[in-house]
């Protein structure tokens, strides 16, 4: 009795996998050399139908649906447009950037001269040339700049409004300082207002108090308004000169001294003062008459009267 060798399992493994082999070779080998089932042949029916002819020079055309994956579908389909925040600032800055373009541009935006209403004195060109406005787009005017613009230029101005309007439309309505006294001195001349103002006369007026100055009035004055100008003499001046101007002899002007105030050369050869003051002016007059009568009487012809302080009144002989 012989020992039976023990295998190994490796070579179990060997000898198994030969086994599986050789049966898959058997199996090919089998089906290789199986016989072929009979083929049974079918007549050929002839086609008794009249057949269409084929169309000379025709092209066939072939409907071929070729897959295509859902994500491919959304890559080839139209893009929608997406309006996001960017998208809309850039269209408002354009829009913007066109309007203002036009604005500054086009010359229905741009004025031609300004409307001025109010003036008596002034020329309107004279207004609009001042204010520089001809050729310069309406949306760049400042109405207040032109106001303040026109009060310091011209003095005799007591108030500007200027207002702009769409398309090319300023108005300028103003209201003028009116002319009461005719100021001479220093051979020029100047017009004074009601307020005391003084501006620069544009020709001459017949019914203007005409006054002689030896020299301006040394007066502190102060403006109410920053843009209207100081006043050359004051208010109560205007009015002393005023209810004067009644009582100036014929073919006469009235003279103003610093030191004297205001008065005239009497035609009888001599000066007479009444002082700056606008209060009892008509007392003054009565005093000087006077004061006249009596000295006549007595032969007394002086160089100067002054009645500026009617309870006071003096004259002055020549030296």
């Amino acid at each position: 009795m012989s020992e039976k060798k023990e295998l190994t399992r490796a070579e179990e493994v060997r000898l198994r996998r030969e086994k599986e082999n050789a049966q898959r070779m058997k199996r090919v080998v089998k089906d290789a050399t199986r016989p072929l089932p009979p083929v049974t042949k079918r007549a050929r029916q002839t086609d008794t139908t009249h057949r269409r002819q084929p169309v000379q020079n025709a092209r066939r055309r072939f409907q071929i649906a070729m897959p295509v994956a859902h994500d491919e579908m959304r890559r080839l389909s139209i893009p929608r447009p997406r309006f996001g925040m960017r998208a809309v600032s850039f269209l408002l800055a354009a829009v913007l950037g066109t309007l203002i373009y036009l604005a500054y541009n086009l010359p229905m935006f741009r004025v031609t001269e300004a409307q001025v209403t109010g003036n008596q004195i002034i020329p309107p060109a004279e207004i609009s040339a001042v204010m520089s406005v001809a050729g310069q787009p309406i949306f760049t005017l400042k109405p207040d700049e032109l106001e303040t613009r026109l009060r310091l230029n011209y003095p005799e101005l007591v108030s500007v409004d200027v207002s702009v309007a769409l398309p090319n439309i300023v108005s300028v309505n103003i209201v003028e300082r009116r002319p009461v006294i005719r100021w001479e001195q220093g051979g020029g001349y100047t017009w004074i207002a009601e307020d005391g103002v003084a501006f620069r006369p544009r020709g001459e007026i017949a019914e203007l108090i005409s006054v002689s100055a030896e020299a301006a009035p040394n007066l502190s004055l102060n403006a109410s308004d920053p843009f209207n100008p100081t006043p050359f003499i004051s208010t109560e001046m205007v009015q002393a000169l005023k209810g004067l101007a009644g009582h100036v002899p014929p073919g006469m002007s009235i003279i103003y001294s610093a030191e004297m105030g205001f008065g005239w050369t009497d035609p009888r050869g001599w000066r007479v003062y009444f002082g700056t003051s606008s209060r009892d002016v008509e007392l003054k007059m009565r005093v000087y008459e006077s004061m006249v009568s009596s000295l006549t009487q007595r032969g007394i012809r002086p160089a100067m009267i002054n009645v500026a302080y009617p309870t006071a009144p003096y004259y002055r002989m020549s030296q």
